[in-house]
């Protein structure tokens, strides 16, 4: 799997480059592919799940490491982008199925926020938010 990198092209085009690397970061962890999921992720990354929890890219990583968090699905909408000066914000609704804990959590819908930033010519992920749709 090929990470995109960032050029100085178009808004759109750079909207599409930024989707692309949100779809590639979504295969990468239902994989389960860390060597690739980390590339996506900035050291400082951190996610916001349903529940309320905060963790760190290294409890991120470590819970799908050690089998805790495991993607069996995760089929992304439309992605919305909005661009900002090396910044940018991802927005879609998404249907995930996972087990959590050992408990299978159904296919179900929710909404994600994601922030990214240009880090060295590169689009990391910094923040990710998820929010259930009941």
């Amino acid at each position: 799997m090929t990470i995109p990198t960032m050029g100085r092209a178009s808004p759109t085009s750079e909207a599409d480059l930024l989707r692309n690397t949100e779809r590639a970061r979504l295969r990468a962890l239902v994989s389960a592919d860390l060597d690739q999921a980390r590339q996506f992720h900035a050291p400082d990354f951190q996610s916001i799940t349903p529940i309320g929890a905060a963790l760190s890219k290294e409890d991120y990583m470590g819970a799908i490491a050690s089998g805790h968090l495991k993607y069996l699905t995760w089929q992304p909408a439309d992605i919305a982008v909005r661009l900002y000066d090396g910044a940018a914000v991802l927005r879609y609704r998404a249907q995930l199925e996972v087990v959590f804990g050992g408990h299978k959590i159904p296919l179900s819908d929710y909404w994600h926020t994601d922030t990214y930033e240009d880090r060295d010519g590169q689009w990391m992920v910094v923040w990710s938010h998820a929010t259930a749709i009941r």
